[in-house]
């Protein structure tokens, strides 16, 4: 691996995994440790978020795709080996918030993907790539779940800063790049076809009134929660990549 050629983004794009991609490996056990490493890196570097939460979930029975995927990852860290996030001393208290998801996102499960990143004014202090626990019937869907998620953790990161003393200015601008789910949060009539996510709607639209929040359209080029959703081309993934502030440390 020390003479690999490096890559770079986190894993090649439109790359989907199953649990079919051939045979075992013959030693799950060194892809589990690797792994493991991965996710642990992933606490510094979120740019790997979503590649570590995919290949996490074949640690029973890995295959050589996958043992492939995570070689990828390590030439793509060998190319930015000492990178990290920045808090720079100046920033003012200012929160911000982008969430996004991948609808269907999982081979098996069909289930969608979970994205976000909060922001305390150009620091990123949260982030997350997690799979939805049930199956979305449409994208907007998929979005509004993904938003309720995002809330609850936004009112999580406020109540620590309150608990630190630092009054946080809300609401907090919170971007979404689905046009509908921004629509369900706004509007307080529930349809037929929104029954279903009624304690999602509770939550996010809740927040809504309380003033927590402030919903806002984002185009999808700049939307920097895509990072956690799915895997991009080298262009946009550095692109976005860029607004998460990570910086070479030495």
């Amino acid at each position: 691996m020390q003479k690999g050629k490096t890559v770079t983004t986190p894993l090649p794009p439109g790359l989907k995994f199953s649990t079919d991609s051939g045979g075992t490996l013959p030693s799950p056990s060194k892809y589990r440790r690797l792994i493991g490493r991965l996710l642990y890196l992933g606490f510094t570097r979120p740019d790997i978020c979503h590649t570590a939460q995919q290949l996490s979930q074949f640690v029973q029975h890995p295959c050589k795709e996958h043992w492939d995927a995570a070689m990828h990852l390590v030439r793509y860290l060998k190319n930015s080996p000492s990178t990290g996030l920045y808090f720079p001393s100046n920033n003012d208290l200012k929160l911000k918030a982008f969430c996004d998801a991948d609808w269907a996102a999982c081979q098996i499960t069909r289930r969608s993907l979970t994205g976000y990143c909060i922001f305390l004014r150009s620091s990123l202090v949260s982030w997350k790539t997690k799979k939805q626990t049930t199956v979305s019937r449409s994208s907007a869907e998929t979005e509004y779940r993904s938003m309720a998620t995002t809330i609850c953790e936004i009112t999580w990161v406020v109540y620590i800063l309150k608990d630190l003393g630092v009054e946080v200015p809300v609401p907090v601008p919170f971007f979404c790049d689905n046009k509908m789910a921004l629509h369900i949060t706004t509007n307080p009539v529930f349809h037929e076809r929104t029954k279903h996510l009624e304690i999602d709607c509770h939550i996010v639209r809740d927040k809504y009134k309380e003033g927590l929040i402030l919903p806002t359209y984002l185009v999808s080029k700049q939307q920097i929660a895509d990072l956690f959703t799915k895997p991009l081309s080298g262009v946009p993934c550095l692109h976005l990549r860029a607004k998460l502030v990570l910086i070479v440390l030495n």
